[in-house]
């Protein structure tokens, strides 16, 4: 017997949400690695390019180049001021945290962005944070502090810069949700022209840079690509699909959940790094805190 049409559909969110967890879970890993080859700036570059030329595809594949280049024409001046907030601050602050602090405590702190979003709705937004809101903040930045301090409370050891770098991706991811609340906008088109004006940006910002980006390096190059693919393009895809598809989202959010803990796994047996309890812990109380979050909303 045929199973109902509702369950196909969830089944079918769930297939391409765990899809989407599954290669987010890798993001931190890739960007180790693509770091060691490239700059932030130049990872940056070379990554909103493929996600740009991925979305162009995508749009020419679907025949809408004529309605995103008229939206381009219509909103170009907010798209600007979007693509210069993602992906050109949010990910060059980001893959600076990177650069500066273990893949582990870096994307365990980047999980708490949600967290943050609902802080910044409180000027933002005018709206008001309840007690377990509050109660989730808590935990989650008490997580946060023992991921950063690795339980030995010896601030003059730990890496403030990196630290503050990961905490200020948060901000500025949060920042660009919150401003897109009301934008009303195809998805895919706005994602196009965010990352065509943001690598505009970026091909300003690397002229000026003596640093000459390393074209002929295949290592590099793919490394980039990747990173560019499956943080910034298809896995944005996967999850919308998801969500779209799912009869019941409570059964997809909470799916997020598994991807620091996937992520760690890849840490520890491509990158090398020895996990730490403490980060084992911080990074529940993070979780703990995000769930508090969802479970009110």
């Amino acid at each position: 017997m045929a199973a109902p049409p509702v369950e196909l559909n969830q089944r079918r969110a769930l297939t391409f949400g765990l899809a989407a967890v599954a290669l987010w879970s890798t993001v931190a890993t890739a960007f180790k690695i693509a770091l060691s080859y490239l700059s932030p700036l130049h990872l940056l570059f070379l990554a909103a390019l493929t996600s740009t030329f991925i979305f162009f595809v995508l749009l020419a594949w679907q025949g809408r180049i004529r309605e995103t280049f008229a939206l381009g024409r219509q909103r170009w001046l907010f798209y600007l001021g979007q693509g210069a907030l993602n992906p050109f601050i949010y990910y060059w602050v980001l893959f600076a945290a990177y650069d500066q602090l273990p893949a582990q405590q870096a994307q365990a702190i980047n999980y708490t962005w949600a967290i943050t979003m609902a802080l910044l709705a409180v000027p933002l937004l005018k709206q008001r944070l309840s007690q377990r809101e509050l109660l989730a903040m808590l935990v989650a930045y008490g997580g946060v502090v023992l991921i950063a301090t690795g339980g030995q409370w010896d601030f003059a050891q730990t890496n403030w810069v990196g630290i503050g770098l990961a905490l200020l991706s948060t901000m500025l991811w949060a920042s660009y949700w919150l401003i897109n609340t009301k934008n009303k906008d195809a998805p895919i088109p706005a994602m196009f022209w965010c990352f065509a004006f943001g690598s505009l940006l970026l091909a300003l910002a690397v002229s000026v840079d003596p640093t000459p980006v390393p074209w002929f390096e295949w290592r590099a190059l793919v490394a980039a690509a990747y990173v560019g693919l499956f943080e910034m393009g298809i896995t944005f895809l996967l999850w919308l699909t998801a969500m779209r598809t799912a009869e019941r989202t409570s059964q997809l959010s909470m799916l997020i959940f598994l991807s620091p803990f996937m992520s760690l796994l890849l840490i520890y047996f491509i990158l090398g790094e020895v996990i730490q309890t403490t980060t084992l812990i911080g990074l529940s109380l993070i979780c703990l805190g995000l769930y508090l979050q969802r479970k009110k909303a």
